[in-house]
C-alpha cells in the first residue's frame, strides 16, 4: 500500500516565506534572494518528503502567495489593468495579489474570498470577454525539473479545468461555459508537457466536486474532461478532491479516464456509502484521505483501519492519503519547546502527518495489523482520559432555554432607542477595531515575553498606545472610537489565553492568505472564563473621550471555527460554552460603561456545510442562536455591532439578520459592494457598514474613490442605515497608510452628509 499527500505547506518551518516576501515589499531584498528563499523552502520540503518514505511527493504546491493565483496567470486570466503596469511578471503577480500604487498607475488587488470551509483565503480569477485561456506559465514545469534535478519525479499539482472555471469572476457576458475549449486546450497542452518532462502522475485538485452540482455543472465538468483525457499520453492523471464527498458526480468521475480518483473519507460524510452502493472501478488508484488534513489531533488508527478495511471490500488499489493538502495544519511539532509533552503526544502536525501516513502503511502491511507497536502505541494514546472536563460548565450549557437565545425589545424599539441615545450624525464613522501594530509594538510585547520589559512598564507602554490611539481618531474626526488593540496579539488567540480550556503553540503558524500567518489555539478542554477579559483597557480608553468607545470581543463561533477544535465532543457544545464565557464579558463591559460593543463573528460562513441540504441541521441551528445568547441580556440601549469578512453571504443574508445585531459591517470593497444588492433585495432590517476600502492593499484610497462608494450604497441602503468604515481592521497595515485613509474616509463621509441633508 502507498501513501501519498495533496500538499505540504509552503510557509517555512519558521514562516521564512513571509519574512522574505515582506523584505521583497519593502526593497529590502532582490527578486533574486526571494527565489533563493522561496527554493530553500521547497527542497527542505522535498528532503523531508524523501526520508518519511512517501511514495507520491507533490510538487507545484508552492506558491508565493496563492495557488489560484498562479493558475490564474498559468493560464493568461489575467486582468489587463495588471499587465498594463509594465512590471515584472513577478511585480505583476504581487499587484494582482496586494494592489499596486506608485509611478506606474494605481491598480486595486483582484477579490479575496475563503478557500471553501477553511480559514485559507484565495484570490479570485477574474474573467471578461476578451480573456484567452492558454498555457502562458512555466512554473508548475520548472518546479517539477526542480525537484528531479534532487532525484525525485514528483506529482505536479495543479488547480482543475472545473474548480479553476467554478471560482471565477466573469465580469462580460462569457460564463465558463464559454471557456471549455480553450481550458481544456489549455490542460492538454499541460498534460503533454507533464510527459515530455518524464511525469509519472498529475494531480488536478477538483475540490468544487464536493459542492452542490447542477445538471450543468455536471455537464461542464464531463465535458471538460472528456476532452483533457482524450490525448494524455503516458502520463496517469488524479482527480484529486477534498472537504467533502462527490456524491452528485461520482458515476461521471469513474467513467471518465482518470487513472486515480481521490475522496476524502474525513469530511465527506457519504464517501464509503459511495463507494459500498457503486463500488469503485477496477483498474483504477483509490487516494484514500484518511489522515485528516485540517486538525492537529494524532490519527486514531482503530478507526483508520477500519475503514480501509471497508474500501478493501470494494476497491483493489488503495493509495492511504491525506483528506486534503496540509497547508492547513503548522509545519512541524519540533517547534514546540516549551509545550510538556502531556499534551504534545496527542498532536500532528505536517511533518508528523507524514510519520502516521508511513506508520498506517507498516500496520495495514501486517498479517495482524492489531499487534503492531505502531497500533499497539497509538490505542494506548487513544484510551487516555480527557484531561479539562469540567461538570460544572456542561450544566450551564444543558441548562439554556429558549428564552437564553432572544433579546428583547424588539430591534426595530432598540433602534430608535440607541438613535436618541447616541445622537449620532448621518453616516456616521468608525473602524473595525484594531489599530496598527507597529514594531514597537511587537517589541515591547516580545521584551515582556522574555522578561526583558516588566509587567508594569508594558501597562504604560499601551496605556501611552492607547491614549495616542483615542487622540489620533479625534484628530481624524471619527465618530465611534476604538482603544486600537495593542494589548492583542491576535483576536483570537488572545481570548483564548484568557480562557480555561486552551492551550497554545509557540511556533504553530498556519498561512491564512499571503503573507499573513496565524497560530491558532487548541480547544483542550471545557471552557471558562474566570476573569474580565477587556473590561480594563476598554473602560480606560473611554475615560479619555467622550465620544462612544467600541469594547471589542470575538465572538464565539469565530473563535471556535479560528481554533483547532475538540474532536471529543460536538461543534455545537463547545460553541455554546465559549458563548457563555463571551456573553459574561459583554455584560461586563455593559456594567463599566461601554454603550457600544462589538462582538466580531469575522468567520461565520466558515464552517458553514459546503452542501446546502446540511446547513441548518449540521451549523446554523447552533452558529446563529451562539451569537444571540452573548448578547441577549444587555439593555435595550446598548448597541451591539459584529464584523464579517471575505465570505459569500448571499445564500445566509436572512439568518445573518436572524443574529439580532444592531450594526453589522461588511468586508464589502474587494467584491466591488455586491453585498449590497443582496442586502436591498432581501430588505435587511440591521444597519450596516459595507466596507469602504479594502485594508488588505497597501494603497491609499483617495476622497473622490470613497464619495463615490457611498454613493453606489446610498442606491442601495437606506441612508438612516449606513455606517461608513474601512473593511476590515487594520493591525496589519502601517500608520503612513492607515492616516491618510481615514482622513479621506472621514471627508468623504462629512461630503455625503452635505449631499444627503
Amino acid at each position: 500500500m502507498k501513501t501519498s499527500i495533496i500538499g505540504y505547506p509552503r510557509i517555512g518551518r519558521l514562516r521564512e516565506l513571509k519574512f522574505a516576501s515582506e523584505k521583497y515589499f519593502r526593497s529590502e531584498i532582490s527578486a533574486a534572494d526571494l527565489e533563493q528563499t522561496a527554493k530553500e523552502i521547497r527542497l527542505y520540503n522535498l528532503e523531508l518528503q524523501k526520508k518519511s518514505g512517501l511514495d507520491y511527493i507533490p510538487s507545484n504546491d508552492f506558491s508565493f502567495y496563492d495557488g489560484v493565483l498562479d493558475t490564474a496567470f498559468l493560464l493568461n486570466a489575467v486582468p489587463e489593468r495588471y499587465t498594463a503596469l509594465g512590471l515584472s511578471t513577478l511585480d505583476t503577480y504581487f499587484a494582482a495579489a496586494r494592489g499596486y500604487q506608485g509611478e506606474k498607475g494605481d491598480v486595486k488587488a483582484l477579490a479575496m474570498k475563503k478557500w471553501y470551509n477553511t480559514n485559507y483565503h484565495y484570490m479570485v480569477p477574474e474573467i471578461d470577454d476578451s480573456t484567452v485561456i492558454k498555457l502562458a506559465g512555466s512554473k508548475p514545469f520548472e518546479l517539477f525539473k526542480e525537484a528531479l534535478e534532487s532525484g525525485v519525479v514528483t506529482k505536479p499539482v495543479v488547480i482543475g479545468a472545473y474548480t479553476f472555471l467554478k471560482l471565477a469572476r466573469y465580469t462580460g457576458k462569457k460564463r465558463a461555459v464559454d471557456f471549455v475549449e480553450a481550458a481544456a486546450a489549455a490542460y492538454s497542452e499541460m498534460l503533454n508537457r507533464f510527459s515530455e518532462l518524464g511525469a509519472e502522475w498529475v494531480q488536478f485538485d477538483e475540490p468544487s466536486l464536493v459542492m452542490d452540482m447542477t445538471d450543468e455543472d455536471i455537464k461542464l465538468f464531463d465535458a471538460l474532461y472528456e476532452k483533457i483525457l482524450a490525448d494524455k499520453q503516458d502520463v496517469k492523471v488524479l482527480v484529486q478532491t477534498y472537504f467533502g464527498d462527490v456524491r452528485d458526480c461520482y458515476n461521471d468521475i469513474c467513467e471518465l479516464d482518470f487513472d486515480g480518483v481521490g475522496l476524502d473519507f474525513t469530511e465527506g460524510k457519504k464517501t464509503l456509502d459511495l463507494i459500498k452502493a457503486d463500488g469503485f472501478p477496477k483498474g483504477k488508484a483509490l487516494f484514500a484521505g484518511v489522515v485528516n488534513g485540517k486538525n492537529i489531533w494524532r490519527n486514531n488508527y482503530a478507526d483508520t483501519v477500519s475503514v480501509i478495511n471497508e474500501i478493501k471490500k470494494h476497491a483493489e488499489n488503495i493509495v492511504l492519503n491525506t483528506s486534503c493538502s496540509l497547508l492547513h495544519v503548522p509545519c512541524a511539532l519540533s517547534n514546540e519547546v516549551k509545550l510538556p509533552e502531556s499534551y504534545k503526544k496527542h498532536f500532528a502536525f505536517a511533518e508528523e502527518k507524514l510519520e502516521e501516513l508511513a506508520q498506517l502503511r507498516t500496520i495495514l502491511s501486517s498479517h495482524s495489523p492489531n499487534e503492531t507497536a505502531e497500533y499497539k502505541d497509538n490505542a494506548a494514546l487513544h484510551s487516555e482520559p480527557r484531561i479539562g472536563s469540567d461538570s460544572a460548565v456542561k450544566e450551564r450549557t444543558t441548562a439554556l432555554t429558549d428564552r437564553d437565545f432572544i433579546r428583547l425589545p424588539s430591534f426595530e424599539e432598540r433602534e430608535k432607542i440607541q438613535k436618541a441615545r447616541f445622537k449620532l450624525p448621518l453616516f456616521p464613522t468608525t473602524t473595525i477595531g484594531s489599530f496598527p501594530q507597529t514594531a514597537d509594538v511587537k517589541a515591547a510585547r516580545t521584551a515582556l515575553r522574555k522578561g526583558e520589559l516588566s509587567a508594569e512598564d508594558y501597562e504604560k507602554f499601551i496605556s501611552k498606545k492607547i491614549a495616542d490611539c483615542v487622540a489620533l481618531q479625534e484628530e481624524i474626526g471619527l465618530d465611534v472610537l476604538v482603544h486600537g488593540e495593542f494589548e492583542r496579539n491576535d483576536m483570537v488567540e488572545y481570548f483564548g489565553e484568557c480562557l480555561d480550556g486552551f492551550i497554545f503553540t509557540d511556533k504553530a503558524w498556519v498561512q491564512s492568505y499571503g503573507t499573513r500567518c496565524v497560530k491558532p489555539p487548541v480547544v483542550w478542554g471545557d471552557i471558562l472564563r474566570n476573569k474580565p477579559i477587556t473590561v480594563k483597557w476598554s473602560t480606560y480608553a473611554q475615560s479619555l473621550t467622550s465620544k462612544p468607545m467600541k469594547g471589542m470581543l470575538t465572538g464565539p463561533v469565530t473563535i471556535l471555527n479560528w481554533s483547532f477544535p475538540r474532536e471529543d465532543i460536538s461543534l455545537k457544545e463547545s460553541a455554546l460554552q465559549i458563548a457563555l464565557a463571551i456573553r459574561e464579558e459583554v455584560l461586563d463591559l455593559e456594567a463599566n460603561g461601554i454603550s457600544i460593543i462589538q462582538v466580531d463573528e469575522a468567520a461565520l460562513r466558515e464552517k458553514l456545510p459546503l452542501r446546502r441540504s446540511d446547513w441548518k441541521e449540521d451549523y446554523l441551528d447552533w452558529a446563529i442562536p451562539a451569537f444571540r445568547l452573548v448578547h441577549s441580556g444587555v439593555r435595550p440601549e446598548t448597541q451591539i455591532h459584529t464584523h464579517m469578512c471575505y465570505s459569500e453571504f448571499a445564500d445566509i443574508i436572512k439568518d445573518i439578520d436572524d443574529m439580532d445585531a444592531d450594526v453589522i459591517t461588511f468586508e464589502a470593497s474587494r467584491s466591488d459592494l455586491t453585498i449590497l444588492d443582496v442586502l436591498k433585495n432581501n430588505n435587511f432590517r440591521t444597519e450596516v457598514g459595507p466596507g469602504v476600502y479594502d485594508i488588505h492593499s497597501p494603497r491609499i484610497p483617495s476622497k473622490a474613490e470613497i464619495q463615490e462608494t457611498i454613493r453606489k450604497m446610498t442606491e442601495r441602503i437606506p441612508v438612516s442605515k449606513l455606517w461608513i468604515n474601512p473593511d476590515c481592521g487594520l493591525k496589519t497595515r502601517g500608520t503612513e497608510e492607515t492616516v491618510p485613509s481615514l482622513k479621506n474616509l472621514v471627508a468623504a463621509a462629512k461630503e455625503a452628509r452635505y449631499e444627503n441633508s
